[in-house]
Parts: structure tokens; C-alpha cells; sequence
């Protein structure tokens, strides 16, 4: 499985591939070495899902802004 970038991953996604991977790791067996990739990759996601929040909001505050100034 070839896994998509998460710079190219929506919120959506990379939020649903972060709970996978969270609940992987609290329910299976993994080596170590599989359970730091897993660790890293949520990382990326989980900093992923913040920028992207961030984006909405700073988009919901210069439209809110927009609508009081006109």
C-alpha cells in the first residue's frame, strides 16, 4: 500500500488515517521499529490537521471581518 502524501491529504483524511493509527497502536502487537513509523506518521498528521485548522479559521475570521466592515 503506498501511503498518500499528507501534505496532499484533505482534513478529513488525514484525521480518519490518524484515528487508525492511534487505535493501532492502543490494539495491536507491533515491532518497534513498526510502531515508530506508525508514531512518526501521525505526527506529520496531526500537524497536518492543525495547519488546516488554523487555515479555516484565519479564512472564517477575514470573512466574518469582510462582512462587518461591509
Amino acid at each position: 500500500m503506498t501511503e498518500k502524501k499528507i501534505e496532499k491529504l484533505s482534513y478529513e483524511e488525514a484525521f480518519a488515517e490518524l484515528e487508525a493509527i492511534v487505535a493501532t497502536l492502543e490494539n495491536e502487537q507491533q515491532t518497534l521499529e513498526e510502531s515508530m513509523s506508525l508514531f512518526e506518521r501521525g505526527q506529520g498528521l496531526s500537524k497536518r490537521c492543525a495547519l488546516l485548522l488554523e487555515e479555516a479559521e484565519l479564512k472564517v475570521r477575514q470573512l466574518s471581518d469582510d462582512e462587518i466592515e461591509g
